[in-house]
């Protein structure tokens, strides 16, 4: 495992924050929780760790409120050249999210009254 990521089980879902909409990756992060009891890594660098953050929190607060722990939170600097060519410094997040409520049913999701 890399420095400066969670520690989890190889088979922890990782999801990959990037310039999609916010609600695109809350919803993938709530079906990673919702199909297993495996812990779930948002991880962003640079200008997507803000992004990585408001999903976490939208997927607590709205999604799961109550059913999900957050940790361990991982930090990291990576050295990455960038578009002239020069080295640069790019700051990284990884968030551990773990399913504590019970998992919903199988089967089609219940109709909503009219």
């Amino acid at each position: 495992m890399a420095p400066g990521e969670p520690d989890g089980p190889p088979s922890a879902a990782t999801v990959y924050i990037g310039s999609k909409p916010t609600m695109t990756y809350v919803f993938q992060v709530v079906a990673q929780l919702n199909s297993t009891t495996s812990p779930v890594v948002v991880k962003a660098r640079g200008n997507a760790i803000a992004k990585a953050v408001d999903v976490v929190e939208v997927v607590r607060h709205r999604f799961l409120e109550g059913h999900v722990t957050v940790g361990p939170i991982a930090i990291d600097t990576e050295r990455l050249v960038n578009r002239e060519g020069r080295e640069a410094n790019v700051s990284s997040i990884a968030i551990s999210l773990t399913r504590t409520g019970p998992l919903p049913p199988p089967g089609p999701a219940p109709a909503s009254p009219p």
